[in-house]
Parts: C-alpha cells; structure tokens; sequence
C-alpha cells in the first residue's frame, strides 16, 4: 500500500500548510494560550503548526556568507544556567542558539556548525572580555578581528563608579548621606537620558560629594575613546584618561583602566574603518529575548526558545 505525501499538508495532516503558517503569525505577536483559545485549538497543537512555521522561515533565510558576529550569553533559567546566542550583525538577526554554558567547549559547537569554509569567512567577531569565547574564536576563526563590545566595557565602568558611590555611602554619616541615598541609577543613567527631577537630583549629588563628582565625569567622558579612527589617537586618550586618576584615590576606578589595557587589542580594534558596525543590535536582541521569555512565564521547550529567539528578526512569510 502506497502512502502519497500531499505537499500542501502540514506536518499535523489534519491541518494545511497555510494555515499552519496563519497560526505561525499569530503566535509572533499572541502567547500561545490566546491563539488556541481565538481559533478553539489545543495547546499542543497550536505550539507544533507555529514550530512548523518557524522552521520553514529558517529555511528561507539560509546561513549568510562572509560575516560579522556577534557573541553572547543569555541566561534561561535560574542557577546560573546560560546558553549562546550568535548574532549577524550585518543582516541583524540571530543565526545560532546552543552550548550546554557558556565555556569554550559550548562555544566550539557553533564553529562545528558553521563548518571550516564558512567559519573562514568571518572577519569580525563581536563579544564581550570573556576568555573562553576569545579563545575558541581564535582558534576556529583565526583570521577573525577580535572586537570587545562598547556595552559591556561601559558596564564595567559603571559598575566601578557604583563601588565609588558605595564607598563614598560608608565613609559619610548622617546627614551627610542623604544625598547618596537612592541615587545609584541617577548616576549610572546617561544625563540625557534623566528627567527633570533626575537631573536636578544629580546636580545636587555632584555639588555635594567631590569624589563623586570626579567618577562621575570620568565616567561620561570615556565614551569619547570609541570616537576616534586611528588606533595612536585612541592610545593617547585613554593614557590621559588613565593619569587623571592619579592622586584621586578611586581605586575601582584604576582596575578598570588596569583591565582596559590588558584588553586594549579588542578595543582598539573598532579605530579601523571596516570594524564599525553597529554594536547596540546584540544588546536589543537580549532585550527582545526577555521579552519572549516572559511572554511565555519561562519557557520550558528549549527547541521552542531555540526557534524563537532565531526567528524573532525574520521576516513574516
């Protein structure tokens, strides 16, 4: 007896393929849940025609050429539990979600997929100052230009100027404090990113605490480094950067520009023309992550996560 395969079949042949695809639309903007309910489906069944439709845009994207990645870990449960994603900055969409952790041994599955030609093909790759990822990028893709990303660096330093804050807190007494207390995101927000109120707050922070003043400054004044096209250029700014910390007793501070220096080729690496890509898209997508997460009240299936994340910047078919 011969079975015929009906293309126009989904893979539930209960359903066609166009309305799997119509169930696939839903689901990009609906939880699961409210498109069963409108369309008087099952749970189940709604969650199998979307996983259809999802692959079959992964399928019409295909895996681009030569490339710029970006690298980076998204945490998917509690207990410190993380998996990669890897990002083409040029098309702005994620092209791989995998690895058991974040080590070079999770980081190596995604050069195994890629495979040896195209792994050849990237000439950037964009990720924060962890080890292990610069470690398997080097080795999978040698010829790769190693660029440590701008958000990460600016985290670092504003997590310095929090442990400045902190220490500034525990020095002072009384009445002193009050106008430290409750100001960590005032300080850390970009000024015109802040209300009125915010600004206001700031100011009289500033005035009031010189110590804080100066980390303060300190801090807005770094972003300039990634403004500058020749790497001597952006050598002599963060040297003159590094020796107004002298005699300014920010210790949390000069471990930052100890770190800086130790990491200066990833850094200096965006001076050169052909390496200034946009480097806000990783940090978008983590947001955009968050969101399908708690969309979802943490989701279970992996797979289903998986084909989320990697479709969530393709285009509707």
């Amino acid at each position: 007896m011969k079975r015929e395969r009906l293309e126009f079949l989904a893979d539930n042949p209960l359903y066609t393929k166009r309305f799997a695809f119509y169930v696939g639309r839903r689901c990009r903007s609906s939880p699961i849940r409210d498109v069963a309910k409108e369309l008087k489906l099952d749970w189940h069944t709604v969650k199998e025609l979307d996983k259809q439709y999802m692959r079959a845009q992964l399928t019409k994207a295909g895996t681009p050429a030569r490339m710029v990645i970006g690298i980076d870990e998204i945490s998917v449960r509690k207990g410190h539990t993380y998996r990669i994603v890897v990002s083409d900055l040029i098309r702005e969409r994620p092209i791989w979600f995998g690895g058991n952790d974040r080590s070079e041994a999770s980081m190596t599955q995604f050069y195994q997929w890629l495979g040896p030609n195209k792994s050849g093909r990237i000439r950037l790759a964009v990720m924060d100052m962890w080890k292990p990822f610069r470690n398997a990028a080097t080795v999978h893709a040698p010829q790769a230009a190693i660029l440590f990303d701008k958000f990460h660096i600016i985290r670092h330093l504003g997590e310095a100027l929090d442990q400045v804050r902190k220490s500034e807190y525990a020095r002072l007494s009384g009445k002193n404090r009050r106008f430290i207390k409750g100001q960590k995101y005032t300080l850390l927000s970009r000024k015109e990113n802040l209300t009125l109120q915010g600004r206001q707050a700031l100011q009289t922070l500033l005035r009031a605490n010189k110590r804080l003043n100066t980390a303060y400054l300190l801090k807005e004044s770094f972003g300039q480094l990634w403004s500058y096209e020749h790497e001597g250029w952006a050598r002599r700014f963060f040297e003159q950067w590094r020796a107004s910390l002298k005699w300014q007793r920010l210790k949390p501070y000069e471990k930052f520009a100890d770190m800086i220096d130790r990491h200066w080729d990833g850094i200096a690496a965006y001076c050169k023309q052909e390496n200034k890509v946009s480097l806000g898209f990783v940090e978008g997508l983590n947001n955009k992550i968050r969101v399908i997460q708690r969309r979802a009240y943490g989701l279970r299936d992996e797979e289903y996560l998986r084909l989320k994340i990697l479709t969530c910047m393709l285009p509707a078919l």
